[in-house]
């Protein structure tokens, strides 16, 4: 037959060997189906779904990295420069002490700091 024992022990034992390997395949399937699906998932809701703008940014200096201008999470004024996602009340503070707002977005209206 094909270079298989001829004895009937050594035949159930290959066999119960070769039996145990297929279930461990099995499982393995199982597990990379698993997280492939889990994979496919995860992408779908971030394509279905992008996050939502940050409520408050600041523009940073390239090279000082100091605070430049207080913007509203969406605009796109800056959106080619470096910023920084803050609170609402940082971003209140920060145009309190004198940061610049924002011209076309016009945060300080935004926060009710306009009179």
């Amino acid at each position: 037959m094909y270079d298989l024992p001829p004895d009937l022990d050594r035949l159930h034992t290959l066999r119960t060997w070769h039996a145990m390997w297929l279930d461990r395949i099995d499982q393995a399937i199982k597990a990379a189906e698993q997280q492939e699906r889990e994979a496919r998932q995860a992408h779908e809701r971030r394509a279905a779904a992008p996050p939502p703008p940050p409520s408050w940014m600041i523009g940073v200096h390239q090279l000082s990295n100091t605070p430049e201008e207080v913007h509203v999470g969406g605009c796109i004024m800056w959106a080619h420069r470096r910023r920084k996602t803050v609170t609402r009340e940082e971003a209140r503070r920060l145009l309190a002490d004198g940061l610049r707002a924002c011209q076309f977005c016009k945060p300080d209206a935004e926060l009710g700091l306009l009179e």
